[in-house]
């Protein structure tokens, strides 16, 4: 005779059945066309939370984050939700490349966006053009523009180049009433074509630049190159400098107890330069740097989520830089499909970033209008984009001046 099952035995029966139905309608469920498991675009962001950019780069990447939620929620790009694998490119060149290749290699990203500094794009721009991969980045040299180290047009710049910084330092120095500007240079792509790009335009307008310095970068005085400039007595130094070298020639000027003036560019005249010198040795320099879209509606919907993230929103324009490559990016994949390869992206973004479309401002705006069969363009909220045949932007300029230990600013500067 079979025996009888005890009380205990049939409640370890009844649960262990309740696990197994749980088990297979979950299976089912998981089967279903609304939980099948959904296509990713890999994105690499390789941004410099250390280093000379770290006072941009931990915004940059929050930035990057908001877009790509944004996307996400929207339901992707193409069906693809976007994930994001991240790397400090400790705004140095050699990091800069281990983490590219950490990039490539292990997440198999299909584009490489919040590069900041020159040195870091020269150095990685080789690798995603060999990889096929775009990137996108905010740095100025002159030399990513085109051929050799952009001339598969894989490359895009949120940032003005050197060259248009140094236009907007003598549109500044001209409406400041100087007449004698020597310039001071650290001995990089970026810091050269900041200062060469002022001479090219101070001197087209016929007029001569008194002294120009170029210095090698990481050491600890700049005293010699320092008297060398002031021996020309000019009455405003323009600088192609980083916050580290820029503070050491600052204080060995004010040391050195001659009158003149400062036009630096805004990523090294910051509040860590008045933190780091004091109201007194920085009253009066004027800084530089380009200022966002702040008219577009798309700077306002990024104003408020990257407020509300903790991003210092009007004084890292980068953030807004980094946000925009995100957003792009997103609306080029919905437009050419996740497996598009890197030139048929780099096509839509040029598309997209270009005048001639019906005008989005956010991503899930321009998705709508895709899915409709329309040409948009983005219009963005670091800039309104329009990239030129290089794949360039124009940005406005803005000129802030330090007074009593505030940054405060003064005038726009369009080019």
């Amino acid at each position: 005779m079979k025996p009888s099952r005890t009380r205990n035995q049939e409640k370890q029966m009844k649960t262990i059945h309740s696990f197994v139905m749980s088990a297979v309608g979950l299976a089912a469920l998981c089967a279903s066309p609304a939980f099948a498991q959904q296509a990713t675009f890999q994105v690499g962001a390789l941004t410099p939370v250390t280093g000379a950019g770290a006072p941009y780069g931990a915004g940059m990447s929050k930035a990057i984050e908001i877009a790509v939620a944004e996307i996400n929620a929207a339901g992707g790009a193409k069906g693809a939700k976007l994930v994001v694998s991240s790397e400090d490119s400790q705004t140095a060149p050699q990091a800069a490349v281990l983490g590219a290749k950490k990039l490539l290699s292990v997440s198999n990203v299909k584009a490489l966006i919040g590069v900041w500094s020159s040195g870091e794009s020269l150095a990685v721009m080789p690798l995603t053009n060999e990889a096929n991969v775009l990137l996108m980045h905010a740095s100025g040299a002159p030399a990513l523009s085109g051929p050799p180290v952009n001339d598969k047009k894989l490359g895009f710049r949120f940032q003005a180049t050197n060259g248009r910084f140094g236009r907007a330092f003598a549109e500044i120095a001209k409406r400041e009433g100087y007449t004698k500007p020597a310039t001071m240079a650290f001995n990089n792509a970026s810091g050269l074509g900041n200062t060469e790009g002022f001479a090219t335009a101070w001197k087209a307008a016929g007029k001569e630049v008194v002294a120009s310095v170029v210095y090698e970068p990481n050491r600890p005085s700049y005293r010699s190159e320092l008297q060398s400039v002031l021996r020309a007595k000019p009455d405003v130094i323009v600088t192609g400098s980083y916050l580290a070298d820029t503070t050491i020639i600052l204080r060995e000027w004010y040391q050195s107890g001659v009158n003149t003036k400062w036009i630096i560019p805004g990523w090294a005249a910051n509040a860590d330069l008045i933190k780091a010198l004091g109201p007194e040795v920085t009253e009066g320099i004027i800084s530089v740097e380009t200022v966002s879209n702040e008219a577009a509606p798309s700077y306002k919907h990024y104003a408020e989520a990257a407020g509300k993230a903790g991003i210092n929103v009007q004084g890292n324009a980068y953030a807004a830089m980094a946000y925009d490559q995100a957003i792009i990016l997103g609306l080029a994949v919905q437009a050419a499909g996740p497996t598009a390869s890197g030139t048929e992206l780099a096509k839509k973004v040029h598309e997209i970033g270009t005048a001639g479309g019906t005008q989005v401002y956010t991503f899930a705006e321009g998705k709508k209008k895709l899915e409709a069969g329309e040409r948009v363009s983005y219009i963005g909220a670091s800039s309104a984009l329009n990239f030129d045949e290089f794949n360039d932007v124009t940005p406005d300029f803005a000129a802030w001046k330090i007074e009593k230990g505030q940054l405060v600013r003064k005038y726009i500067v369009k080019l």
